[in-house]
């Protein structure tokens, strides 16, 4: 049905061609009516005489956002009106034939300002009319080409995009899990998943060796600004690789990506400073520092990558909640004992020097936001039980939860590691916005709706019973 694009106007011209788009504005001057006619690649100016009969007519009572299909001649324009602001500034398209394919009402506010002035519980409640607007087309446009770019990247890295399920296990990995009730099998609940942690190391068993996705990830946790509970992240995992070499091949790709889409943009320092996270601590009192010399300037890049984290963290005791042992990681994390060590002293050390720890964990930090973290991972499944039993879990728990990870590490697993970069948040930070609600298509408010919507929502009772729920008033 497309004939031509309004990019493509600009190499035909005294060309016959048909448009399809949207009405962006009508002036009329005199007995001319001029039309700015868009589509998804530019805009061009319209003219339409009233020698054009009934499309005349048609045209005097156009409205804005009206979706139309017009046909016509290119034409250039006279010399002095030429402009060079737009593609389509030397010419201009005179209309012979008009057809309406679709009406539209007045939008509720203007999608073509900043939008930083209007509502955002407005501008989520009508998101459709929200991602008109020029600024979130780009950022949405500049999100492909970087996803695009980390794929061909990679590819030439010899690593291999591989898809995991959505339906999975709930498991303890830090934040809540979202649980979804299965209706086949009463009573049970899948989990979505909080990462593909368990998945991608099991494919390092399937002897991939090098292996990503940028995939959906879903937490039940108190939202932030650059936070959502389903958000996308960049996720890779490597065998046979150093703490080093991931932290090199993350830093060389995103190099070459700032270099490629944001030339105005000036990487502070390469390649990225690695300090300890102690230093972090005592020198700037954050585990995600700043380190930009100027900190109004967003064009400035300061990436670091902090190392040498502990391997558990103590809580006190709180709500209902016992004193206990958290991961700072995850549990995989493997723990850097600095020196050889057998298995048995692994196990003693892990639960009498619990507090003196490092693990071999890194984050990726930008301008005072973590962009991503991984670490390399614990290959040794009676290390990792010691490790889930420091954190409170019994031993029969740990082998229920994980009897195929157990399993599977007996089939000759690979030393391996990985790293997860938030893909919004990067995105957000690139793109210079205040939180990763503007570079998400549809995103949740801060309490996690979905005022377009309306969502969550209240299930039927036919729904709860066949999935065997009751309500609880």
């Amino acid at each position: 049905m497309k004939d031509t694009y309004i990019k493509d106007t600009i190499n035909q011209i005294n060309k016959e061609v048909t448009l399809f788009g949207w009405v962006n504005n009508r002036r009329d001057h005199g007995k001319l009516i001029f039309i700015d006619f868009k589509d998804s690649t530019g805009v061009i100016q319209c003219v339409i005489t009233p020698h054009m009969g009934e499309s005349y007519d048609i045209a005097k009572n156009i409205k804005d956002e009206y979706v139309c299909k017009l046909k016509g001649l290119v034409k250039e324009r006279p010399e002095k009106m030429q402009t060079s602001d737009s593609i389509t500034g030397k010419i201009e398209f005179e209309v012979q034939d008009i057809e309406i394919l679709n009406e539209a009402v007045l939008n509720p506010f203007d999608v073509y300002s900043d939008g930083k002035e209007i509502s955002e519980e407005l501008r989520l409640k009508k998101r459709y009319l929200d991602l008109k607007r020029p600024r979130l087309h780009e950022n949405l446009k500049q999100r492909f080409l970087i996803s695009n770019f980390i794929r061909q990247y990679l590819e030439k890295q010899n690593f291999v995009e591989i898809e995991t399920p959505y339906l999975t296990k709930t498991t303890p990995e830090g934040a809540r899990d979202f649980l979804v009730p299965s209706r086949l099998s009463k009573g049970m609940f899948y989990g979505l998943p909080q990462s593909p942690q368990q998945y991608k190391q099991l494919l390092m068993i399937s002897q991939f060796e090098k292996y990503f996705q940028l995939t959906r990830c879903f937490r039940d946790e108190d939202p932030r600004g650059d936070r959502q509970p389903e958000f996308t992240q960049l996720d890779l995992e490597m065998s046979f690789a150093s703490q080093e070499q991931i932290m090199s091949l993350i830093e060389n790709m995103l190099k070459e990506l700032v270099e490629a889409y944001y030339p105005d943009k000036k990487i502070q320092a390469f390649p990225f400073p690695r300090i300890e996270y102690k230093d972090a601590m005592e020198k700037y009192s954050s585990d995600k520092p700043d380190l930009r010399k100027d900190k109004n300037n967003p064009n400035e890049l300061a990436f670091a990558f902090i190392i040498n984290f502990p391997m558990f963290e103590w809580h006190e005791k709180q709500y209902n909640k016992e004193a206990h042992y958290t991961a700072v990681h995850n549990p995989f994390t493997k723990i850097n004992f600095e020196k050889d060590l057998t298995q048995d002293e692994k196990i003693d050390q892990i639960f009498n020097n619990t507090d003196n720890l490092k693990a071999f964990q890194y984050d990726l930090v930008l301008n005072g936001y973590e962009l991503g973290g991984g670490a390399l991972r614990e290959i040794n499944s009676t290390i990792l039980q010691k490790v889930f039993e420091k954190l409170g879990n019994s031993k029969e728990h740990f082998e229920n939860q994980f009897a195929h990870y157990i399993e599977a590490f007996s089939y000759g697993v690979p030393p391996h590691g990985g790293i997860a970069l938030g893909f919004d948040r990067l995105i957000m930070l690139l793109q210079n916005e205040p939180n990763i609600r503007e570079v998400i298509a549809f995103p949740k408010t801060g309490d996690n709706r979905d005022l377009m919507m309306d969502s969550p929502s209240i299930a039927s009772e036919d729904q709860l019973k066949e999935l065997n729920i009751n309500k609880i008033k």
